[in-house]
């Protein structure tokens, strides 16, 4: 039981009353959450929202992440996925055959859903990506795609010199189901300015996002935090990702990405070196639970929390973990020192250890009978 009188001597009386109400808290209420000296009452309270909405279950689904390219126009300083041009060493462009041949499950069970994501590439025209889905429907029709974020679909408007519209269009025509959550980073224009430059604006990606939804073309959404950020932009950037979710209803999972360090161009400022520690990404996941009341999942991105931490964070909001994964590029490339892949078995140990009951999901968390794995 949750002690309401602990809650008011920490300074979160009103807080726990309206996370006890359901109400939505302000942009002030996160001030309060985030400067919370106690992050184990901050992680109950979270983990209050957290099982009031699931319960003990925790999802995961068996997918496939597949990285087409890492040659990118963009030329973001945190990122150490991106290559300039085709030609320079250590880039990779997939054909279609290889995309689809990523997507034979050899001995095991089909996968549930691909996770399509790659670099702004200068010349793949929107046709290769129309017929790769295709391609990938034909060979798997089961298969849920989920591909392209919406800073890769702004992208491919300017390359065609068509409409965001119609680019989601003609991906949603060849099949494309839904859409993974990147390139949100943070919204905050004077942050964005400085660590990404080039990539579309946080306006923009809202909006793509805006136009998918009234599509039917449901998505994730993130934030990329522990770089040169503040609290009061991350918590303007839930609140944006709130306000449309309460316009659309197109979320389904919100991911916090922690910014990795280890082989990234960008310099912290001496000020904000140490200060991304393990307790500030539990913190962070257990805001997010707490700030955004209309989006019905919160992910523990395995691959770029670790597995251990990820089990935490289970605890601290998070309800989700991803899946399978099978081959991640763009984590590791920054300093992931997780796995590549995680097997079903190894995912439901993962989840069964720290408390809770595993769900085999697909795409839009819809419950998948799990029969065996080969």
């Amino acid at each position: 039981m949750l002690d309401a009188d602990y809650y008011a001597r920490l300074g979160l009386g009103s807080v726990f009353e309206k996370v006890m109400n359901g109400e939505r808290l302000s942009i002030e209420d996160g001030r309060k959450l985030f400067a919370c000296e106690d992050i184990n009452a901050l992680g109950a309270l979270a983990h209050h929202a957290r099982t009031r909405l699931h319960g003990d279950s925790t999802y995961y689904v068996l997918n496939r992440h597949v990285n087409y390219t890492n040659v990118c126009v963009n030329a973001c300083l945190f990122c150490a996925y991106q290559k300039e041009e085709d030609e320079q060493e250590g880039a990779f462009r997939l054909s279609v055959d290889e995309i689809v041949a990523k997507l034979d499950p050899k001995d095991g069970l089909p996968y549930d859903e691909v996770h399509i994501v790659g670099g702004c590439h200068p010349k793949l025209p929107l046709s290769f990506f129309e017929e790769a889905i295709i391609r990938i429907k034909e060979t798997y029709p089961g298969i849920i795609v989920k591909a392209f974020t919406a800073v890769e679909i702004a992208h491919f408007a300017e390359l065609e010199n068509i409409s965001t519209q119609e680019v989601l269009g003609r991906l949603k025509a060849a099949g494309l189901e839904a859409m993974p959550g990147g390139g949100a980073e943070i919204f905050a224009p004077e942050v964005r300015e400085k660590i990404c430059p080039r990539k579309a604006t946080g306006d923009e990606w809202l909006n793509v996002a805006r136009e998918a939804h009234n599509l039917g073309i449901t998505s994730n959404c993130t934030m990329l935090f522990g770089h040169l950020e503040l609290i009061d932009d991350r918590l303007d950037h839930l609140d944006k990702l709130r306000r449309l979710q309460d316009e659309t209803n197109g979320f389904s999972c919100f991911i916090p990405l922690p910014f990795l360090t280890e082989n990234s161009m960008l310099e912290l400022p001496e000020e904000r070196k140490g200060k991304h520690t393990g307790l500030d990404k539990l913190r962070t996941i257990a805001v997010s639970r707490l700030m955004l009341d209309n989006i019905p999942h919160i992910k523990a991105y395995w691959v770029m929390l670790g597995v251990k931490l990820a089990q935490a964070a289970l605890h601290f909001g998070a309800d989700d973990l991803d899946g399978t994964i099978v081959e991640e590029k763009i984590g590791h490339d920054a300093g992931a020192q997780s796995d590549q892949a995680m097997t079903i078995p190894q995912l439901e140990e993962m989840i069964v250890r720290s408390g809770f009951n595993p769900v085999r999901r697909n795409s839009f968390f819809k419950p998948v009978k799990v029969e065996q794995e080969a």
